[in-house]
C-alpha cells in the first residue's frame, strides 16, 4: 500500500518524545532514532496497523506509541502515533502521520513544508 501527502509542519515537540522513547526503540529495532518526526498531511484518514507497541511506562510517558514500518524515499522508516492521537481528542487527526528514522529527512531530501511524498507501507 502506498500513502500520499505533504510535507507539513509539526509542533516541535518531537525531539522531546523521541528522545523518550529511544531505549525501548532501540530495543525493539536496534535503530538510533533522529531526535525529531517527519510530518506528512495524507490526502485521507489512515488507521495505524501497528507492528509493535511502546507502553507509556516503558519509556515514561502519558500515552502508548504505535509503532508501524514503511518506507520513505527508498528509506526504512516508521510511522508513529500516540494512542492520544487515535479519537478525537489528540492533537492530530488522522490524516497526519509522524515518521521516524535514523536520518533527518528534511536535510538529507531538502525537504520543504508542501512537498509530495508517498510512504510504503511494507
Amino acid at each position: 500500500m502506498i500513502l500520499t501527502g505533504n510535507v507539513t509542519k509539526g509542533m516541535g515537540t518531537a525531539k522531546k518524545f523521541v528522545n523518550m522513547m529511544q531505549n525501548s526503540f532501540y530495543t525493539k529495532t536496534n535503530v538510533i532514532l533522529f531526535l525529531g518526526t517527519l510530518n506528512i498531511k495524507l490526502n485521507k484518514s489512515y488507521v495505524l496497523k501497528p507492528d509493535f507497541i511502546i507502553k507509556a511506562k516503558e519509556y515514561g510517558g502519558a500515552f502508548n506509541v504505535q509503532i508501524q514500518k514503511c518506507k520513505v524515499l527508498n528509506e526504512n522508516a516508521y510511522i508513529v502515533r500516540s494512542e492520544k492521537n487515535i479519537d478525537k481528542n489528540g492533537d492530530y487527526g488522522q490524516d497526519i502521520i509522524e515518521i521516524v528514522s535514523d536520518i533527518n529527512f528534511r536535510k538529507k531530501y531538502n525537504l520543504k513544508d508542501g512537498d509530495r511524498i508517498n510512504i510504503l507501507i511494507q
